[in-house]
């Protein structure tokens, strides 16, 4: 069975955005960005790709499907785009956005059964890009968090996961720490 995952950037404080929604205040420079492209290139946006040495061509390593919110896909309609992630099958779940592109999946149902649906099938893993309001809807669903914690606080913010949660254990399965403080740290859940 396919797994689902949080890959995330996060301050030490547990935002993933300032309260405007704005990832600008986590660096996009660094040694982490080695690590993203040797180990994780198909998270990276096509334009960037290209910037960080990864082959247009370059195979997916961990995942074939991205799932976003309609907050965090927005930015792409922003920029000019319907797609930064051609690479990968590509659903932005809402109930409220319309997209002239056949290579992204509007999903205006349920999030927990489209995501149970897309386990069942064959391939690599299912990538949980964000945003808060859909990982706090399928936190029930995450079998692995790959957080990218940053070194400053922001002290207010998005944080990793909307809404309100009891306990969930994860256990720690590695880390791997970088010259300029990015830690990134991965998670199984916890049986």
């Amino acid at each position: 069975m396919r797994t689902l995952t949080y890959y995330i950037a996060t301050t030490i404080d547990g935002f993933i955005a300032a309260p405007d929604g704005s990832p600008d205040a986590l660096p996009v420079t660094g040694q982490h960005l080695e690590t993203i492209a040797a180990e994780y290139p198909e998270t990276l946006p096509v334009h960037v790709r290209s910037a960080l040495g990864v082959p247009e061509d370059a195979p997916n390593r961990r995942f074939d499907t991205i799932l976003m919110g309609r907050k965090t896909y927005e930015p792409t309609i922003a920029a000019g785009f319907t797609n930064v992630f051609p690479h990968l099958r590509s659903y932005v779940f809402s109930r409220s956005l319309e997209i002239d592109d056949p290579t992204v999946a509007v999903v205006a149902g349920d999030p927990i059964e489209e995501v149970r649906r897309l386990k069942q099938e064959e391939g690599l893993g299912i990538y949980l890009c964000g945003g808060a309001d859909l990982a706090g809807q399928l936190l029930p669903e995450i079998d692995e968090l790959v957080v990218k914690c940053y070194p400053f606080v922001l002290g207010a913010g998005i944080p990793m996961f909307a809404g309100s949660h009891g306990p969930l254990p994860f256990a720690l399965v590695d880390t791997k720490t970088h010259t300029n403080g990015v830690v990134f740290n991965s998670y199984r859940r916890a049986v």
